[in-house]
């Protein structure tokens, strides 16, 4: 499992792949926080980071995807698959050793906007005057977020060949475990009995739970039990091949 993590990592930043997208992640909440009227720090009252844990997610369901696409796809199209799996190796290490690299590389991708923080952080009046315990839950939950939608990219990519395929599945999935419970438990078949049921289910209220600064168990196994599922899914899928 170490050397296929060792592996796919190096193959991360030895392309651009991996600096593109840290790249464009960074950019795109540095315009967000500082650019854009609507969420610029700089037009409101109060020194607050709260606008970065609001648009993450939305950057993630589809910056993760184009991330983690290659992940098997790659694999399957340069034939490299049935090779690595002919390796004294398991199909779940194989599994195991890629989604570590793709959260490898996610923790990097957000180490860089603790400058965002620190920023806030100055701008305070007195200076330091912001919720740090909440702030760190909020990454705690981004992260744990992260995580679920690599863990679904991963799979996505081990479904298909084909690279764009993969993507825009994986888009799909992301959209409909973060989004889709919640406009579902606002349906007129669910709303006064089982719209708070509905709409636990998904993603999105267990992220933001944690983001006000309430780090649950319940939450946290949410997180644990749906990346347990996508890995497993995905090594079913792997497995068949072997």
């Amino acid at each position: 499992m170490i050397a296929v993590y060792r592996r796919e990592l190096s193959s991360y930043f030895s392309s651009m792949i991996a600096y593109i997208t840290v790249g464009l992640l960074l950019a795109v909440l540095g315009l967000v926080l500082w650019v854009f009227p609507d969420f610029s720090l700089l037009q409101t009252p109060f020194a607050s980071i709260d606008a970065l844990f609001e648009i993450a997610p939305l950057i993630f369901i589809f910056l993760i995807p184009a991330f983690t696409m290659r992940t098997f796809a790659e694999e399957k199209q340069a034939a490299t698959l049935e090779i690595l799996l002919t390796r004294p190796v398991t199909a779940w290490q194989i599994v195991l050793g890629k989604y570590l690299a793709t959260i490898t590389w996610l923790f990097i991708a957000l180490l860089p906007t603790v400058l965002y923080v620190y920023s806030i952080y100055q701008l305070g009046s007195p200076p330091g005057n912001i919720d740090l315990g909440q702030i760190a839950a909020s990454y705690l939950g981004l992260f744990f977020l992260g995580s679920v939608f690599c863990a679904i990219g991963v799979f996505a990519s081990s479904l298909t060949a084909n690279q764009i395929v993969a993507f825009v599945l994986a888009v799909f999935l992301c959209f409909i475990l973060y989004y889709g419970f919640y406009f579902m438990s606002r349906l007129a078949a669910f709303t006064g009995s089982l719209d708070a049921l509905v709409e636990s289910l998904g993603i999105d209220f267990h992220y933001h739970s944690i983001s006000r600064g309430v780090i649950d168990t319940r939450d946290v196994m949410y997180f644990i039990c749906l990346i347990g599922l996508s890995l497993t899914w995905t090594w079913v899928s792997i497995e068949k091949r072997n």
